[in-house]
């Protein structure tokens, strides 16, 4: 990283005690005047934490006496200043010194202050920015179209000294008194409930809004709010008043953000055995708004995105997404707000913890949402993926020049610390972990700690040593892997684990490997559910006895996906679980971490595995019911596409993905069915979207015969069927197609649907309409925060749209960093627009473009995306020639030998005129002798027989290794007419863990095709592509293909040695 800037902390020898602050904001020249009146303390320090913890030297140090106040001020002006003494003379300061490189002000005296309290004076102007941090304008439109602003407030990190001259820094903490001057015709809101409002004297359209005193705060979790808004409002459980606070005419939206939030603060409430100490809370939808959300005390900021739910045009993603951030915001209300880290080195504290309890709280709300399964794909993974760079950082940063702040902001200290709060958690147990976050909360409440006190208060509560564990985590960066190989002794599983620094650029050597304290868990396939074992790996190597497991049983280490590492295991103990992916044994949450702790091996610069291997075991998740799984595949091919949109064979890992995706794709459907619930429309949406973008022809034409009805008012897509539609449409779009999405861009009267549109209209393949959408992304028709998304969506749908996203940027970087200011919202779209590249030469580019246009809180961004570039280049040059050519061997026809005793001969007609059928049988062994006759040896899979006709194509399928649905000889012919061929499929042993299924291709035909550890092919392709009628039968296949078992009206049926699958059967019907 480059040199850091040199900083000091402010003096401690005046602080403040209580802010009498009023402000009187001007909604049409964007200006505000204010007055403060502060009660200081001149002397030795003594602000309401134990300041003898702080390291002074950071702060400018402690005087005797003083003639000089040191404060924070940026974009200010300050008109005049005095200081009274308590019960003394009023004294003029006779300069303002501005540093506006460090954002402070020094107020100069002509003699020195009396010690002891007084009241600070300062009248001040500044100007209602259009930056989104400090004291700034959101613009909105009326109901009638009429564009009018509010004035809103976005502190946190280092801002509220936009606002008003303060001691910006979270361990100087006092109260507050708020009075703000409005238009009597806003709403005006601010921490604490109204106490007073009457009109104000000198301007009889203003009134005069007083609020009560706040509990004693930092100033970055102080708020105001002041403009046109509704509300709907409830009770929580433990009498607190509850408001959430929408656009006029939109109160209805907020209802399901307030049932979010009357639930969480009791729940809260009860977790930490500790009140909610305000006697109201807000929630409010800002239009213009940089973060998702703000934990103001008592006034909670959101993005509209972020707390608005219409209940007939938002999706499942978004009620989801909503009910998080409301969670996560709350849970600030005690963690950050009622305690609060003493500096931004702790950062992680607040928001690790706030991104680990709220899955719990929404657990708790919903708990059908499997919340736990998605934060290993939203969070852990993540987490997992920026921490193995080389130019990562440790959960705790020393922070020390506000530029250095914004840049913490990031997966490190949410979803690293989110990760690593929640492997402590399950560390201590939740009843110990309870106990000790109630002692923290009271020890510290109202006051300032450090990451160390709350260890100390889990060690206490528990007993176990987790400060000496948990320094391991936080304090250095990155994370183990840890290799695991077994051997089996009698009914005992020896297992050897050691563990090494993962890095994405290749194991890490040299003498000073670190090394962590990693809580380890085993579980086995007797009870994949239950942790069978428990130990605390804290050396390098360690061997490890788990008694009672047979040779036939699978190991797991980490069950839950709870440890914060990556696993590689032996290559036996590897092939003994996929099995368990494939029926299903293994835990969701498990297999999941599986297929990504090898995606992630084999896309690292040294290529632990291959990615061929991973490719292999992906097809190995057909089965798959899992959204949360799923996802996580999707997103890791498309992290494989776009690195191959780099290659020539770009359209096959697409055919790749229409094959893994099409059975579940067709399972479900387009249309929810009764029973459905939140998942299944999240899958649906995800499966359907992923086909589209890969070209699947089916799924392409019926998304745009739906399009054309949605745009023509016949009927109305559904919210979450939104952006698979328009993603597919626009992917194999014209100008046309962009038009008319603009058009609905433009009628959209919801900010969810305008940024569901916004997200997906990169996603146009034509250059000159790639142009077309950068330029709007800039437009007034685009929110300030969201043009980040827009070019972020080009940048990652195709080459060319990373190629033009980055000119874009470059071109108009002066523009785009003024927006962003240097906020975080500046390091998402470098981020978004390079990541994906994969050529050494546009590292040094990068690189390059930055050292001449600087951007101090983005500096670890650039540095990260450089090094991804490399890794990127350094993957594809290791594995495209493998992949490209596994891709084409898939795609090769199979080697067949017809049955000798076997000719080819026409269907019967009785046959032919009946509809398409799917049979599943059993077969001889793989590989045969020169009379046709098996090769039995030690082979003790089953083969595969294919009964091939003109008009019905009938397959033999085995769906386990060992005694599929029948053992049966080649010379077992019942059931199989003579005038079919019996075709053996020679592929060679195959070994345990084969396994087929039934794909319907993008063009139509119908594939047969085997995956294995050792082999995999399609074993038949039609000629012909399938009839509509065949929907029936393929619904009733793939659930039985899935379930791996029959019954009923449209199961698998027994007859004269073979089994057969056919469609359910409507009442009447002749089969």
């Amino acid at each position: 990283m480059p040199e850091r800037r040199p900083f000091v902390r402010l003096p401690t020898d005046v602080y403040p005690v209580n802010y009498g602050l009023c402000l009187k904001p001007d909604l049409i020249d964007f200006t505000f005047e204010g007055k403060l009146e502060a009660l200081v303390e001149v002397g030795e320090p003594g602000w309401p934490v134990d300041v003898t913890r702080m390291d002074l030297s950071e702060h400018g140090g402690v005087t005797q006496a003083t003639n000089q106040i040191v404060m924070n001020c940026a974009d200010i002006d300050i008109i005049t200043a005095s200081f009274a003494p308590q019960g003394g003379e009023e004294i003029n300061a006779t300069g303002f010194n501005y540093q506006n490189e460090d954002e402070k002000v020094t107020l100069s005296f002509p003699s020195s202050l009396q010690k002891g309290s007084g009241t600070l004076k300062i009248d001040f102007v500044g100007e209602l920015n259009d930056k989104m941090k400090g004291f700034y304008r959101s613009k909105y439109t009326t109901s009638a179209g009429e564009v009018r602003y509010a004035a809103v407030t976005q502190f946190e990190a280092t801002d509220a000294r936009r606002a008003f001259p303060c001691w910006d820094e979270p361990a100087i903490k006092a109260t507050f008194d708020i009075t703000l001057i409005v238009p009597k015709d806003r709403v005006a809101l601010s921490n604490m409930n109204v106490i007073d409002r009457k009109p104000y004297p000198e301007d009889g359209n203003l009134v005069e809004v007083k609020f009560a005193t706040t509990p004693i705060m930092s100033t970055y979790l102080v708020a105001f709010v002041i403009g046109e808004y509704d509300y709907v409002e409830s009770q929580s459980s433990d009498g607190v008043t509850v408001r959430v606070y929408t656009p006029v005419g939109k109160a209805e939206q907020g209802k399901f953000a307030l049932e979010v939030a009357t639930k969480t603060l009791p729940f809260y409430k009860d977790y930490f055995s500790v009140p909610y100490p305000l006697p109201k809370i807000d929630l409010i939808a800002i239009a213009d708004f940089a973060a998702g959300a703000m934990e103001n005390w008592g006034l909670v900021t959101y993005r509209e995105t972020a707390l608005l739910i219409d209940p007939k045009n938002s999706c499942s993603s978004s009620r989801q997404w909503v009910a998080l951030v409301v969670g996560h915001e709350l849970a600030h209300q005690w963690f950050g707000n009622l305690v609060t880290m003493e500096w931004w080195t702790h950062l992680w504290l607040n928001e690790g913890f706030a991104s680990w309890i709220e899955y719990l709280c929404v657990d708790h709300c919903f708990p059908e949402y499997d919340i736990w399964t998605q934060f290993v794909s939203a969070d852990y993974t993540r987490a997992l993926d920026l921490d193995a760079l080389d130019s990562s950082h440790p959960i705790e940063v020393n922070v020390g020049h506000p530029s250095e702040v914004d840049e913490i902001f990031d997966a490190i200290s949410y979803s690293k610390g989110a990760s690593v709060i929640r492997m402590l958690h399950n560390y201590i147990g939740d009843e110990d972990f309870r106990k000790g976050m109630n002692a923290y909360l009271l020890k510290f409440q109202h006051k300032n700690a450090s990451t160390e006190d709350l260890w100390d208060c889990l060690e206490q509560a528990s007993g176990k040593p987790i400060a000496a564990v948990m320094s391991s985590w936080t304090k250095q960066m990155g994370f183990p892997i840890i290799v695991v190989d077994q051997e089996q002794q009698g009914d005992d599983r020896i297992l050897k684990i050691s563990q090494k620094k993962f890095c994405a650029s290749g194991p890490h050597n040299g003498e000073d490997c670190p090394s962590w304290m990693v809580p380890i868990s085993i579980c086995t396939s007797e009870d994949p559910k239950c942790t069978k074992l428990k130990v605390l790996l804290d050396r390098p190597e360690t061997t490890i006895t788990v008694s009672g497991v047979g040779p036939d049983q699978w190991i797991k280490i980490n069950p839950g996906t709870v440890g914060f590492y990556r696993i590689q295991y032996s290559s036996s103990m590897l092939e003994s679980l996929l099995p368990g992916v494939r029926d299903l044994s293994l835990q969701p949450v498990d297999r999941l971490g599986l297929q990504n702790d090898l995606f992630s091996l084999g896309n690292s610069r040294a290529g632990m595995i291959s990615t061929v291997e991973v490719l292999k075991l992906m097809e190995a998740f057909v089965n798959e019911p899992n959204y949360t799984v799923w996802s996580d595949l999707s997103c890791n091919l498309g992290v494989l596409s776009s690195l191959l949109s780099h290659t020539d064979f770009h359209e096959e890992i697409q055919e790749f993905i229409r094959d893994l995706f099409t059975p579940i794709g067709l399972e479900l459907g387009w249309d929810s069915k009764p029973g459905e619930g939140h998942l299944d429309a999240l899958l649906r949406g995800l499966v359907l979207g992923k086909l589209g973008k890969a070209g699947h022809k089916p799924t392409l034409e019926e998304a745009r015969r739906r399009f054309r009805d949605h745009v023509d008012g016949k009927q109305v897509l559904p919210a979450d069927l939104r952006s698979p539609v328009y993603l597919t449409v626009l992917k194999h779009g014209d100008s046309a197609t962009l038009d008319t999405m603009l058009k609905l861009h433009k009628q959209a009267d919801m900010q969810e649907e305008k940024n569901r549109i916004e997200r997906v209209l990169g996603a146009i393949s034509a250059p000159d309409l790639i142009q077309k959408v950068l330029t709007f992304a800039l437009s007034e028709e685009v929110r300030p925060q969201d043009t980040v998304s827009v070019i972020g969506g080009v940048a990652g749908s195709s080459k060319q749209g990373r190629k033009a996203a980055w000119k874009f940027v470059k071109d108009n970087w002066e523009e785009l960093y003024n927006r962003y200011q240097g906020g975080f919202l500046i390091s998402r779209l470098i981020k978004l627009s390079v990541d994906g590249f994969a050529i050494d030469k546009m590292a040094a580019e990068v690189k390059s473009f930055f050292e001449s246009h600087p951007a101090p809180a983005a500096e670890r961004t650039v540095q990260q995306c450089c090094e991804n570039i490399l890794l990127n280049a350094a993957w594809l040059k290791r594995d495209a020639d493998d992949i490209h050519q596994y891709l084409l061997q898939r795609k090769a026809p199979p080697v067949l030998s017809c049955h000798p005793r076997r000719l080819l001969q026409p269907l019967p007609p009785s046959l032919q005129r009946g509809p398409p059928s799917i049979i599943a049988a059993s077969a001889p062994p793989l590989s045969t002798d020169q009379s046709g006759r098996a090769e039995r040896g030690d082979c003790l899979t089953n083969a595969f027989v294919m009964m091939l006709s003109c008009r019905a194509l009938v397959v033999a399928l085995l769906l386990c290794p060992v005694g599929g649905f029948l053992n049966s000889s080649e010379d077992d012919d019942n059931g199989v007419p003579e005038d079919w061929v019996l075709l053996h499929v020679v592929q060679g042993h195959i070994g345990a863990g084969n396994y087929s299924y039934l794909r319907l291709n993008h063009d139509g035909r119908i594939i047969l095709h085997m995956q294995s550890l050792k082999g995999d092919a399609d074993l038949y392709v039609s000629d012909k592509t399938l009839r509509p009628s065949f929907d029936t039968y393929k619904q009733a296949a793939v659930g039985h293909l899935r379930a791996g078992r029959g019954g009923g009206a449209g199961g698998l049926h027994q007859a004269r040695g073979h089994r057969h699958l056919r469609p359910p059967v409507s009442q009447g019907e002749r089969v």
